[in-house]
């Protein structure tokens, strides 16, 4: 088939590469404008291909349009897109479009899917691959592929060492299945959906008072962005890497109760958490040595 790739950075590439791979001929690839001297991942391998690649700041105007009429695709593949695609796009072709989402659909919708599973403690995730309609995030599944979430996973490690990869065989399988005319449109069910915002620092402040499974699972979910964040002197703290820690304590939720090579331990309403890196400035580092830089010792309260 002959595919408009829209997406960007490594996992758009992965599913490039993949397709091409399958026999299909990608006509172009749109994604969005470098980053000062950065070069998208998606960007370097379709013109190392020769395919030729449209950069939009909006899929909105008439040249994305034009782009997207141009390509003449028989799909359109929205592998990894955080722009917003315009209805007409998407239809316009014999396929119409797939879109990539990391989560089992209808629950998670929105772009910050993975973060939220973490912070709610979920135990189990998943991929899917929809037929992108209007709404967000809300149109026919074709493919999706459940998977568990490790007691430790941040956001970071959940998407690179699990659903990056389960990602890209799912969106390779949809289009083989829409090759074959086998595509399932199954409808979601919306008595199950649920939708969460953008994760930012509104939603990422610690509250050491509550239990260490909630603690954790917020760390673990804003791990690597915005990064939960406590204060010490007025100055915000940034945590990552963080681990559950056994027993109970009876200090001050916020006390700092170790630093050493496994990083900070600090209280929290029924126990502690352990974080490996935290970040005081500009710069993320081991905890002890933000610690130190921080003249944070054992039995300081942060917060």
């Amino acid at each position: 088939m002959r595919i408009l790739l829209v997406g960007q950075a490594a996992f758009a590439e992965q599913v490039m590469a993949r397709l091409v791979g399958e026999g299909d001929e990608i006509a172009a690839v749109v994604c969005p404008p470098d980053r000062g001297s950065r070069v998208d991942p998606v960007k370097a391998a379709a013109t190392a291909a020769g395919v030729p690649v449209h950069q939009f700041s909006s899929l909105k105007g008439a040249d994305a349009r034009a782009a997207f009429e141009g390509a003449r695709a028989d799909l359109v593949v929205l592998a990894y897109v955080t722009q917003i695609v315009p209805e007409p796009l998407l239809t316009r072709p014999r396929h119409t479009s797939i879109c990539f989402h990391p989560s089992l659909l209808p629950r998670y919708r929105g772009g910050s899917a993975i973060a939220w599973q973490l912070i709610r403690g979920e135990t189990t995730t998943g991929v899917s691959v929809f037929w992108p309609d209007a709404g967000i995030d809300t149109g026919p599944i074709v493919v999706q592929r459940e998977a568990p979430i490790g007691p430790d996973d941040t956001a970071g490690s959940l998407y690179y060492q699990t659903l990056f990869p389960l990602g890209v065989d799912a969106m390779v399988e949809a289009v083989s299945l829409i090759r074959t005319g086998a595509a399932p449109r199954d409808v979601q069910d919306e008595s199950r959906a649920s939708y969460d915002p953008l994760l930012g620092d509104e939603h990422a402040g610690i509250a050491w008072q509550q239990a260490s499974g909630q603690v954790h699972d917020l760390i673990r979910g804003c791990d690597p962005q915005p990064g939960a964040y406590t204060t010490w002197r007025g100055q915000q703290v940034r945590l990552y890497g963080p681990r559950r820690v056994e027993g109970s304590t009876r200090a001050s939720p916020g006390t700092v109760l170790m630093l050493d090579d496994d990083g900070m331990t600090i209280a929290t309403g029924d126990g502690a958490v352990r974080c490996a890196r935290a970040r005081g400035g500009d710069r993320k580092a081991a905890a002890t040595d933000v610690a130190t830089a921080l003249r944070l010792s054992v039995g300081d309260m942060l917060g």
